[in-house]
């Protein structure tokens, strides 16, 4: 009974901590501040514009001002990149982020 129990016991305590921090890794990562830290598989996708008061959408979801996300750290993965100007949208992309890569959008606003 005692040698099931600590056989139970050891199986718990070694599959809880890998369930725990694989549901953290499923989210998309912007910026260096979120979630706290740096994410080692993110790509960067960097917007080279001189337009500052832009807004960016990521998947339909505001994300800041093109002067506040030049450089964004994005998890592995397709994204939808959408920049807004005065409530028009002026330039969509379709984006497929490479962990370690760096994906230079220019956009003509």
């Amino acid at each position: 009974m005692k040698k099931g129990l600590l056989v139970l016991t050891f199986a718990l305590m070694t599959l809880a901590p890998v369930s725990a921090s694989a549901a953290i890794f499923y989210r998309p990562y912007w910026g260096p501040a979120y979630y706290g830290g740096y994410y080692p598989y993110a790509g960067q996708v960097k917007l080279d514009t001189k337009v500052k008061n832009a807004e960016v959408f990521i998947d339909g979801a505001f994300a800041g001002t093109t002067h506040d996300n030049r450089t964004m750290h994005l998890r592995p993965g397709t994204y939808n990149v959408e920049i807004r100007e005065l409530g028009a949208t002026k330039f969509v992309e379709r984006v497929y982020v490479v962990p370690g890569k760096t994906l230079h959008l220019h956009p003509t606003l």
